[in-house]
């Protein structure tokens, strides 16, 4: 997208679309003169020009993210991004999936502490197979 309004206004949709109206919301009204760039930056760059193009689908882009950012070790951005899987699709198993892969390559803290991260913010949407069941052990 060429046009930097058109990537923003486009970066916007998808952006809550993904996280939801409440995240964003938020991050807007968080907002402030410093951040002002960045967050005009992630949502035209990022969600306008990288999350809107076709060659993926959410679903797909929604696996890479959990793996980078799991490689990365960003467990508060993990979190939010758990969410986004669930509404872009990915089930409580194929996320536990998409971590047990990741930890192959990226290593066993890492993907320690993005499992404990998933299975919390799972356990918060109510996702069956992430309830920890204490009678299990």
């Amino acid at each position: 997208m060429s046009d930097p309004s058109a990537a923003h206004e486009a970066g916007m949709a998808v952006r809550r679309e993904v996280l939801g109206d409440a995240h964003v919301d938020r991050a807007v009204a968080g907002t402030t003169a410093f951040s002002a760039p960045f967050q005009e930056y992630i949502t035209s760059a990022v969600w306008g020009s990288l999350w809107t193009r076709p060659g993926l689908d959410r679903k797909t882009r929604s696996c890479i993210t959990l793996t980078a950012l799991t490689a990365l070790g960003c467990t508060d951005e993990l979190a939010m991004h758990v969410r986004a899987a669930v509404r872009n699709g990915l089930s409580a198993a194929e996320i536990g999936e998409v971590l047990l892969h990741t930890s192959a390559y990226t290593g066993v803290p890492a993907a320690n502490s993005a499992f404990a991260v998933a299975q919390r913010v799972l356990a918060e949407l109510g996702e069956p197979s992430a309830i920890v069941d204490d009678d299990a052990s």
